[in-house]
Protein backbone atom coordinates (compact mmCIF):
# COMPACT_ATOMS: atom_id res chain seq x y z
CA UNK A 1 0.00 0.00 0.00
CA UNK A 2 3.04 2.30 1.13
CA UNK A 3 5.24 1.05 -1.69
CA UNK A 4 5.20 2.49 -5.19
CA UNK A 5 6.07 -0.02 -8.82
CA UNK A 6 8.47 2.45 -9.78
CA UNK A 7 10.62 1.16 -6.61
CA UNK A 8 12.97 3.23 -4.57
CA UNK A 9 11.62 6.30 -6.27
CA UNK A 10 8.31 6.60 -4.48
CA UNK A 11 5.65 8.39 -5.91
CA UNK A 12 6.11 11.23 -7.66
CA UNK A 13 2.86 11.57 -10.40
CA UNK A 14 -0.50 10.88 -8.86
CA UNK A 15 -1.50 7.12 -8.66
CA UNK A 16 -5.21 7.56 -8.31
CA UNK A 17 -6.35 3.93 -8.30
CA UNK A 18 -3.81 3.70 -5.82
CA UNK A 19 -4.29 6.45 -3.60
CA UNK A 20 -7.89 5.62 -3.22
CA UNK A 21 -7.31 2.16 -2.60
CA UNK A 22 -5.47 2.86 0.72
CA UNK A 23 -7.91 5.28 1.49
CA UNK A 24 -10.79 2.78 1.07
CA UNK A 25 -8.38 -0.28 2.86
CA UNK A 26 -8.52 2.26 5.99
CA UNK A 27 -11.97 3.52 5.93
CA UNK A 28 -12.82 -0.82 5.78
CA UNK A 29 -10.67 -1.74 8.31
CA UNK A 30 -11.39 0.18 10.67
CA UNK A 31 -15.22 -0.41 10.29
CA UNK A 32 -14.25 -4.70 10.39
CA UNK A 33 -12.15 -3.57 13.79
CA UNK A 34 -15.18 -1.70 15.13
CA UNK A 35 -17.29 -4.89 14.51
CA UNK A 36 -14.63 -6.84 16.35
CA UNK A 37 -14.67 -4.87 19.16
CA UNK A 38 -18.19 -5.12 19.26
CA UNK A 39 -17.63 -8.90 19.52
CA UNK A 40 -15.23 -9.02 21.89
CA UNK A 41 -12.62 -10.45 19.65
CA UNK A 42 -10.69 -6.90 20.20
CA UNK A 43 -10.54 -6.23 24.26
CA UNK A 44 -9.93 -2.36 25.37
CA UNK A 45 -11.92 -1.00 22.09
CA UNK A 46 -9.38 1.33 19.51
CA UNK A 47 -9.40 4.50 18.38
CA UNK A 48 -10.84 4.35 15.42
CA UNK A 49 -9.37 6.92 12.29
CA UNK A 50 -12.63 7.35 10.45
CA UNK A 51 -12.83 10.10 8.21
CA UNK A 52 -8.95 11.11 8.13
CA UNK A 53 -7.92 8.37 6.02
CA UNK A 54 -6.59 10.83 3.28
CA UNK A 55 -4.04 12.29 6.00
CA UNK A 56 -2.06 8.60 5.98
CA UNK A 57 -2.60 7.96 2.30
CA UNK A 58 -1.69 11.16 1.39
CA UNK A 59 1.52 11.48 3.19
CA UNK A 60 2.78 7.61 2.86
CA UNK A 61 1.83 8.26 -0.86
CA UNK A 62 5.01 10.32 -0.70
CA UNK A 63 7.60 8.62 0.63
CA UNK A 64 9.93 6.02 -0.04
CA UNK A 65 10.01 2.41 1.05
CA UNK A 66 13.11 3.49 3.41
CA UNK A 67 11.91 6.49 4.95
CA UNK A 68 10.39 5.96 8.34
CA UNK A 69 7.13 6.85 10.56
CA UNK A 70 5.81 6.98 13.59
CA UNK A 71 2.28 6.92 14.48
CA UNK A 72 -0.01 7.67 17.28
CA UNK A 73 -2.35 6.03 19.63
CA UNK A 74 -5.01 6.44 16.54
CA UNK A 75 -2.32 4.78 14.51
CA UNK A 76 -3.77 2.19 12.08
CA UNK A 77 -4.24 4.34 9.36
CA UNK A 78 -0.52 5.41 9.42
CA UNK A 79 0.70 1.62 9.75
CA UNK A 80 -1.23 0.35 6.65
CA UNK A 81 -0.82 3.48 4.41
CA UNK A 82 3.06 2.74 5.53
CA UNK A 83 2.84 -1.28 3.63
CA UNK A 84 2.37 -3.59 7.03
CA UNK A 85 -0.06 -6.39 6.30
CA UNK A 86 -3.24 -5.63 7.24
CA UNK A 87 -4.26 -9.50 7.71
CA UNK A 88 -1.48 -9.63 10.96
CA UNK A 89 -2.57 -6.10 11.79
CA UNK A 90 -5.55 -7.18 12.35
CA UNK A 91 -4.06 -9.84 14.24
CA UNK A 92 -2.50 -7.66 16.26
CA UNK A 93 -5.22 -5.93 17.42
CA UNK A 94 -6.66 -9.71 18.51
CA UNK A 95 -4.14 -9.91 20.57
CA UNK A 96 -3.08 -12.93 18.62
CA UNK A 97 0.53 -14.45 18.00
CA UNK A 98 0.06 -14.34 14.49
CA UNK A 99 0.17 -10.41 15.27
CA UNK A 100 2.37 -7.80 13.55
CA UNK A 101 3.88 -7.69 17.06
CA UNK A 102 2.85 -10.88 18.15
CA UNK A 103 0.04 -9.83 19.59
CA UNK A 104 2.27 -7.30 22.47
CA UNK A 105 1.77 -3.88 20.69
CA UNK A 106 -2.35 -4.18 20.10
CA UNK A 107 -3.72 -1.33 18.89
CA UNK A 108 -1.44 1.51 20.40
CA UNK A 109 1.52 0.18 19.84
CA UNK A 110 1.90 -1.80 16.79
CA UNK A 111 5.05 -2.00 14.62
CA UNK A 112 6.60 -2.84 11.44
CA UNK A 113 10.01 -2.03 10.81
CA UNK A 114 10.55 -3.98 7.64
CA UNK A 115 8.43 -1.01 5.64
CA UNK A 116 9.63 1.69 8.29
CA UNK A 117 7.10 1.72 10.95
CA UNK A 118 8.40 2.61 13.91
CA UNK A 119 5.53 2.57 16.01
CA UNK A 120 1.99 4.03 16.76
CA UNK A 121 2.54 5.24 20.38
CA UNK A 122 -0.06 5.66 22.97
CA UNK A 123 2.04 8.46 25.09
CA UNK A 124 0.88 12.04 22.72
CA UNK A 125 3.46 13.43 21.15
CA UNK A 126 6.20 10.95 21.56
CA UNK A 127 6.82 10.24 18.32
CA UNK A 128 8.10 13.37 17.38
CA UNK A 129 11.06 12.37 19.40
CA UNK A 130 11.51 8.98 18.33
CA UNK A 131 11.40 9.45 14.73
CA UNK A 132 13.59 12.76 15.29
CA UNK A 133 16.59 10.31 16.77
CA UNK A 134 15.90 7.49 14.21
CA UNK A 135 16.55 9.62 11.12
CA UNK A 136 19.62 11.81 13.02
CA UNK A 137 21.08 8.35 13.62
CA UNK A 138 20.62 6.43 10.29
CA UNK A 139 21.82 9.73 8.32
CA UNK A 140 25.03 9.53 10.54
CA UNK A 141 25.31 6.44 8.97
CA UNK A 142 25.08 8.01 5.40
CA UNK A 143 21.11 6.40 5.16
CA UNK A 144 19.36 8.47 2.57
CA UNK A 145 16.33 8.75 4.17
CA UNK A 146 13.40 11.16 5.38
CA UNK A 147 11.43 10.62 8.42
CA UNK A 148 7.19 11.45 9.43
CA UNK A 149 5.98 11.85 12.64
CA UNK A 150 2.27 12.27 12.66
CA UNK A 151 0.89 13.90 16.10
CA UNK A 152 -3.01 15.39 16.96
CA UNK A 153 -3.75 18.97 17.50
CA UNK A 154 -3.40 18.12 21.18
CA UNK A 155 -0.09 17.17 20.75
CA UNK A 156 1.44 20.57 19.84
CA UNK A 157 1.22 21.45 23.64
CA UNK A 158 3.50 18.59 24.87
CA UNK A 159 7.05 19.13 25.68
CA UNK A 160 8.45 16.18 24.38
CA UNK A 161 7.42 17.56 21.19
CA UNK A 162 8.48 20.95 21.60
CA UNK A 163 11.92 19.54 22.40
CA UNK A 164 11.55 17.25 19.32
CA UNK A 165 11.15 20.38 17.01
CA UNK A 166 14.36 21.75 18.96
CA UNK A 167 16.45 19.17 18.15
CA UNK A 168 15.34 18.88 14.53
CA UNK A 169 15.70 22.14 13.57
CA UNK A 170 19.04 22.15 15.56
CA UNK A 171 20.29 19.57 14.24
CA UNK A 172 18.74 19.97 10.66
CA UNK A 173 16.95 16.61 10.98
CA UNK A 174 14.78 16.31 7.81
CA UNK A 175 11.57 15.32 9.57
CA UNK A 176 8.19 16.05 8.59
CA UNK A 177 6.25 16.58 11.60
CA UNK A 178 2.26 15.63 10.37
CA UNK A 179 -0.69 17.46 12.67
CA UNK A 180 -3.87 16.20 11.95
CA UNK A 181 -6.20 18.52 13.47
CA UNK A 182 -9.46 16.97 13.97
CA UNK A 183 -10.37 20.26 16.05
CA UNK A 184 -10.27 18.12 18.99
CA UNK A 185 -7.74 16.48 21.78
CA UNK A 186 -10.43 14.15 23.18
CA UNK A 187 -13.60 16.21 24.04
CA UNK A 188 -11.44 19.47 24.20
CA UNK A 189 -11.71 21.46 21.26
CA UNK A 190 -8.61 23.47 19.60
CA UNK A 191 -10.09 26.56 20.29
CA UNK A 192 -10.13 25.94 23.99
CA UNK A 193 -6.76 24.58 24.34
CA UNK A 194 -4.47 26.18 21.65
CA UNK A 195 -3.23 29.59 22.32
CA UNK A 196 -2.00 31.13 19.00
CA UNK A 197 -1.83 28.75 15.92
CA UNK A 198 -0.63 25.45 15.37
CA UNK A 199 1.56 26.44 12.74
CA UNK A 200 3.11 28.91 14.42
CA UNK A 201 4.42 26.33 16.95
CA UNK A 202 6.62 24.98 14.53
CA UNK A 203 7.48 28.88 13.34
CA UNK A 204 8.86 29.32 16.65
CA UNK A 205 11.74 26.91 15.65
CA UNK A 206 12.57 28.50 11.91
CA UNK A 207 10.61 25.10 11.02
CA UNK A 208 8.77 25.77 7.50
CA UNK A 209 4.74 25.19 8.29
CA UNK A 210 2.18 24.69 5.61
CA UNK A 211 -1.56 23.90 5.72
CA UNK A 212 -3.52 21.63 3.76
CA UNK A 213 -6.78 20.46 3.32
CA UNK A 214 -6.76 16.82 4.86
CA UNK A 215 -9.28 15.34 3.44
CA UNK A 216 -8.45 15.31 0.20
CA UNK A 217 -5.78 12.71 -0.28
CA UNK A 218 -3.87 13.97 -2.97
CA UNK A 219 -4.34 17.20 -1.74
CA UNK A 220 -2.32 16.47 1.10
CA UNK A 221 -0.04 13.49 -1.25
CA UNK A 222 1.06 16.89 -3.15
CA UNK A 223 2.15 18.77 -0.36
CA UNK A 224 4.01 16.09 1.51
CA UNK A 225 5.67 14.75 -2.03
CA UNK A 226 7.09 18.96 -1.80
CA UNK A 227 7.74 19.27 1.66
CA UNK A 228 9.72 15.65 1.67
CA UNK A 229 11.82 17.13 -1.96
CA UNK A 230 12.92 20.33 -0.15
CA UNK A 231 13.90 17.76 2.94
CA UNK A 232 15.92 15.58 0.51
CA UNK A 233 17.79 18.46 -0.85
CA UNK A 234 18.54 20.77 2.21
CA UNK A 235 17.88 18.72 5.38
CA UNK A 236 16.17 20.13 7.66
CA UNK A 237 12.31 19.93 9.42
CA UNK A 238 9.31 20.95 8.22
CA UNK A 239 5.43 20.99 9.27
CA UNK A 240 2.28 20.53 7.52
CA UNK A 241 -0.77 21.18 9.38
CA UNK A 242 -3.42 19.48 7.73
CA UNK A 243 -6.79 20.25 8.88
CA UNK A 244 -9.81 17.22 9.08
CA UNK A 245 -12.04 15.68 11.10
CA UNK A 246 -12.80 12.55 12.77
CA UNK A 247 -16.02 10.93 11.97
CA UNK A 248 -16.47 8.34 14.91
CA UNK A 249 -15.67 8.20 18.65
CA UNK A 250 -12.36 9.44 20.28
CA UNK A 251 -12.20 5.78 21.53
CA UNK A 252 -15.09 3.10 21.10
CA UNK A 253 -15.84 3.22 24.50
CA UNK A 254 -18.32 6.57 23.55
CA UNK A 255 -20.43 4.20 21.70
CA UNK A 256 -21.49 2.56 25.30
CA UNK A 257 -21.24 6.03 27.10
CA UNK A 258 -22.79 8.36 24.13
CA UNK A 259 -20.39 11.84 24.87
CA UNK A 260 -22.31 14.97 24.33
CA UNK A 261 -19.53 17.64 23.16
CA UNK A 262 -19.98 17.47 19.19
CA UNK A 263 -23.08 19.52 17.93
CA UNK A 264 -24.59 17.26 15.34
CA UNK A 265 -24.80 19.73 12.46
CA UNK A 266 -20.88 20.28 12.82
CA UNK A 267 -20.75 16.32 12.75
CA UNK A 268 -22.71 16.47 9.80
CA UNK A 269 -20.80 19.19 7.90
CA UNK A 270 -17.52 17.45 8.61
CA UNK A 271 -18.75 13.73 7.04
CA UNK A 272 -20.25 16.04 4.07
CA UNK A 273 -16.31 16.04 2.80
CA UNK A 274 -15.35 12.35 3.04
CA UNK A 275 -11.67 11.70 1.95
CA UNK A 276 -12.99 8.12 0.77
CA UNK A 277 -15.84 10.12 -1.41
CA UNK A 278 -13.17 12.98 -3.02
CA UNK A 279 -10.63 10.29 -3.60
CA UNK A 280 -13.06 7.54 -5.70
CA UNK A 281 -14.48 10.49 -7.46
CA UNK A 282 -11.61 10.58 -9.62
CA UNK A 283 -11.87 6.86 -10.76
CA UNK A 284 -14.37 5.73 -13.22
CA UNK A 285 -17.12 4.01 -11.37
CA UNK A 286 -16.29 0.57 -12.25
CA UNK A 287 -12.65 0.72 -11.61
CA UNK A 288 -13.54 2.21 -7.70
CA UNK A 289 -16.25 -1.05 -7.57
CA UNK A 290 -13.06 -3.49 -8.38
CA UNK A 291 -11.32 -1.71 -6.03
CA UNK A 292 -13.64 -1.86 -3.15
CA UNK A 293 -14.82 -5.53 -3.99
CA UNK A 294 -10.58 -6.55 -3.91
CA UNK A 295 -10.47 -4.30 -0.76
CA UNK A 296 -13.49 -6.58 0.48
CA UNK A 297 -11.90 -9.68 -0.23
CA UNK A 298 -8.80 -8.77 1.80
CA UNK A 299 -10.01 -7.22 4.28
CA UNK A 300 -12.23 -11.09 4.52
CA UNK A 301 -8.91 -13.19 4.42
CA UNK A 302 -7.17 -10.39 7.08
CA UNK A 303 -10.45 -10.98 9.50
CA UNK A 304 -10.40 -14.78 8.96
CA UNK A 305 -6.51 -14.84 9.51
CA UNK A 306 -6.74 -12.67 12.50
CA UNK A 307 -9.11 -15.32 14.32
CA UNK A 308 -7.23 -18.42 13.53
CA UNK A 309 -4.23 -17.10 15.15
CA UNK A 310 -3.30 -18.67 18.38
CA UNK A 311 -3.06 -16.49 21.66
CA UNK A 312 0.57 -16.01 22.92
CA UNK A 313 1.59 -18.29 25.27
CA UNK A 314 1.67 -16.32 29.35
CA UNK A 315 5.00 -18.27 29.79
CA UNK A 316 6.55 -16.30 27.37
CA UNK A 317 4.96 -12.71 28.23
CA UNK A 318 8.31 -11.19 29.98
CA UNK A 319 10.52 -12.32 26.83
CA UNK A 320 11.70 -9.13 24.22
CA UNK A 321 11.96 -6.68 27.29
CA UNK A 322 15.58 -6.56 26.41
CA UNK A 323 17.59 -6.04 23.03
CA UNK A 324 20.39 -8.26 24.65
CA UNK A 325 17.61 -11.39 24.91
CA UNK A 326 17.91 -11.29 28.36
CA UNK A 327 14.85 -12.91 29.91
CA UNK A 328 13.70 -10.54 33.08
CA UNK A 329 13.81 -11.77 36.47
CA UNK A 330 10.71 -13.59 37.59
CA UNK A 331 9.11 -11.48 40.64
CA UNK A 332 9.76 -12.62 44.13
CA UNK A 333 6.96 -14.54 45.65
Amino acid sequence: MGRHPDGDQGVRVTDPVRLYRTVRLIRRFEERAIELVRSGHVVGGIHPYLGQEGVAAGVCAALRPGDVVAGTHRGHGHVLAKGADPARMMAELCGRATGLNRGRGGSMHAADFAVGVLGANAIVGAGGAIVTGAVWARRRRGEDLVGVSFLGDGAVNEGMLLEAFNLAALWQVPVLFVCENNGYATTMPVAGAVAGSITGRAEAFGIPASVVDGQDPEAVRAATAAAVARMRAAGGPEFLEARTYRFDAHHTFEHAVRLDYRPPEEVARGRSRDPVDIAGSRLPPDRRAEVDASVEAELDAAVAFALAGPEPDPAGALEHLYASGLTARAGGG
